[in-house]
């Protein structure tokens, strides 16, 4: 039995990540639209013993071509809060992670939301933190260009010290709610943060108490330079995006290297690569999914996403030629590397990274529970990763197959819980409680 269990989350914002899971056969094409389909993703899921319901989020759907939006389900999803408040109300135990863009917002609105989800929700609570890599999101808030790279990188530091001190505004005990005394508050148990920084002026205090678990889980998913300096100073959990095994061990020893360097425990940091899992009762049965699956990308969406990924238009490139030199771009600089990387690895043509692209191009776990769960259980022994951020091929099956046949393979080898550990997602993850910077 292993020493070590996953950690498993669930990608669900879209439902699926890959652009033909609405067509495929019994699929539900409304799924990321429909309150009453989520509520029972996220009921099989917590059934499952899954760790955390991640919803992504996207500021801007003019992000491709109008003929590309044609053929994508993404186009259109709930706002992560509220939806994650109402499943907070029909789920018990499964984290329920949201995406909150410190370029787009007020540290005071996300220090606010977050607090206010983790107390609905009894302290299963995470903020993903994303510097959102989207030029076109910028013309939503009243900005005619991003901000450059760097200068993302450097407000969201200053972000997240603001949000996690407005989280520790109050003492735990500030709220005596004493009716005898008529002491609701002892304002000695309050802190006014009182931040004047270059780029945020806070006065605070937060007007909601401090979060159950003291604060929500911190999540990052920025794979560049400054995104993995971000993530060992300040993350929790890490969404990953690696090509294969060597690159996530390279990513995993890198990141936790740096924690170890800055004195923090390499431990209270989970590395989860995103992982798409097609599964079948034979490994010829689901690689035929799979080729089914892919079927059903428009060419339009494929160049859409090949687009995006390079941060450049791909339309004008030869479709039959090798992949041309790319400059960088102020859009996301990991995603260009590694669709550059899939490219050279594998000699691909101009269309045949963008057909790789426009399904899903990442990291991909095609066959039997018995197998899938080999690999990931190669994966968690050699230090690739601490568990998946698992995406689903289509919906509902792909979920149910995952929960229902991979699920049961890894509880029986001792890779997986079969019960949850508490009733906080910090229980679930093995992370402590961060102590109050202003109260002992």
């Amino acid at each position: 039995m292993s020493r070590r269990q996953l950690k498993l989350g669930a990608f669900m914002r879209p439902v699926s990540i890959h652009t033909g899971a609405w067509r495929y056969p019994g699929a539900w094409p409304d799924a990321n639209f429909s309150f009453p389909r989520l509520k029972r993703l996220a009921q099989k899921l917590e059934a499952g013993k899954f760790d955390a319901f991640f919803m992504a989020d996207h500021l801007a759907v003019l992000n491709m071509p109008v003929e590309a939006l044609r053929g994508s389900h993404t186009v259109t999803s709930f706002e992560p809060f509220t939806l994650l408040s109402a499943l907070a109300a029909v789920t018990e135990r499964i984290g329920l992670v949201a995406t909150g863009s410190t370029s787009f917002d007020e540290p005071f609105h996300v220090a606010r939301r977050f607090a206010s989800l983790d107390h609905i929700s009894g302290g299963r609570a995470g903020w993903n933190i994303v510097t959102t890599s989207n030029p076109d999101a910028a013309l939503n808030f009243g900005l005619e260009t991003h901000l450059d790279h760097g200068d993302r990188y450097e407000r969201a530091r200053e972000f997240y010290d603001v949000v996690t001190g407005l989280w520790d505004s109050f003492a735990d005990d500030a709220f005596p709610r004493d009716a005898a005394s008529g002491t609701y508050l002892d304002p000695a148990r309050m802190h006014v943060l009182a931040h004047k920084g270059e780029h945020f002026s806070v006065r605070g205090p937060l007007n909601i108490a401090r979060p159950v678990q003291g604060w929500p889980v911190i999540v990052q998913a920025g794979a560049s330079e400054p995104g993995r300096e971000l993530a060992a100073r300040t993350a929790e959990v890490v969404f990953s995006a690696p090509n294969g095994l060597p690159d996530g061990r390279a990513f995993y020893a890198d990141v936790k290297g740096r924690m170890a360097r800055l004195g923090r425990d390499p431990d209270h940091l989970k590395i989860l690569p995103g992982a798409f899992v097609v599964l079948g009762e034979t490994v010829e049965e689901a690689k035929a999914k799979r080729a089914l699956l892919d079927g059903f990308v428009p060419e339009a969406n494929a160049i859409a996403s090949l687009s995006i990924a390079l941060g450049h238009d791909a339309s004008g490139f030869d479709p039959d030629g090798p992949l041309p030199e790319i400059p960088e771009s102020n859009a996301s600089k990991s995603s260009r590397e590694r669709a550059i990387d899939l490219a050279r690895r594998e000699n691909l043509t101009t269309r045949q990274l963008a057909n790789r692209l426009g399904g899903y191009g990442g990291l991909s776990f095609v066959g039997t529970p018995g197998t899938v769960a080999d690999e990931m259980e190669e994966w968690l022994e050699t230090r690739g990763s601490d568990g998946f951020n698992v995406m689903f091929p289509y919906l509902p099956e792909g979920l149910d197959d995952v929960v229902d046949r991979l699920v049961p393979e890894l509880q029986r080898r001792g890779l997986f819980r079969t019960e949850y550990e508490g009733p906080t997602l910090r229980d679930n993850l093995g992370l402590p409680r961060p102590a109050n910077r202003f109260f002992a």
